[in-house]
């Protein structure tokens, strides 16, 4: 499904979509259970197979119905499905992504671009005021704009698009990111600078959940390798004795004996 139109070869996609949902599943599958706990005073087996979270989101996008009635999903390159999106070059080579899914979107789209939507309606014959007519005549939008995108730098984009309330956004290294997204920096309260033993101080992000009833869990660095053994086998119940023992026996190990 991804990659350029008319190659192929297969691409990767660099995030790890089954990983990520698989999380969040069991996460909320275990929710669901203590809960079922809370109500009922019975415990519940949760189980979860990564090849079952990744066969049951393609489904519920639709990708195994459209196969079944004998579609076939094509690459598209970097076009949304569904609805008009895509990139666009600037005139100093950077790249932005644009969408125009919803109304207010595309009505901000024409605005910042000066896009003649009418023009185009009559020229393809299609409604460009639905999300359909628009995925359907992609390319024509896409070929109207692209004069727009590559006259102006991206600097020049960043100010019209924003102004006009366009949905978009560059493709950017990490490295650009930090450089430039105030977002990803200590103006975030989602960030702080922590020191990790080893490297130094590195941004670091805290719980991206915030909670009115609760103030937001803090950044922290990765534990070392056995540091927290004493403090785990304390809550367990284990004396002082019976833990130095298990150190003397080799069966726990922790960076330093305390």
């Amino acid at each position: 499904m991804t990659g350029p139109r008319g190659a192929d070869e297969p691409t990767n996609s660099v995030l790890p979509a089954w990983d990520i949902a698989m999380g969040e599943m069991a996460a909320v599958g275990l929710l669901a259970a203590d809960r079922h706990r809370s109500r009922t005073g019975k415990g519940s087996l949760v189980k979860l197979a990564l090849s079952d979270v990744a066969l049951a989101m393609v489904g519920n996008l639709g990708r195994l119905a459209q196969a079944e009635r004998g579609g076939m999903a094509e690459k598209d390159g970097n076009s949304l499905y569904g609805a008009f999106g895509r990139d666009f070059i600037t005139a100093d080579g950077r790249r932005v992504m644009v969408m125009a899914l919803t109304d207010r979107q595309w009505a901000a789209l024409q605005r910042a671009t000066g896009l003649d939507a009418a023009g185009l309606t009559s020229a393809t014959g299609t409604d460009l005021s639905t999300e359909s007519g628009r995925f359907v005549a992609r390319d024509a939008i896409s070929a109207a704009l692209a004069p727009w995108f590559s006259a102006r730098s991206f600097a020049e984009l960043r100010h019209i698009l924003s102004d006009a309330g366009a949905s978009w956004g560059p493709y950017q290294t990490f490295q650009q990111l930090l450089a430039e997204d105030p977002r990803c920096s200590t103006d975030n309260p989602l960030f702080s600078r922590v020191d990790h033993p080893g490297i130094g101080p590195l941004l670091t992000p805290a719980s991206p959940l915030y909670f009115s009833s609760a103030n937001r869990v803090g950044a922290r660095r990765a534990p070392l390798p056995g540091e927290h053994t004493d403090e785990i086998l304390t809550s367990l119940g284990l004396s002082d004795d019976e833990i130095g023992r298990l150190h003397d026996r080799g069966i726990v190990a922790g960076p330093t004996r305390t």
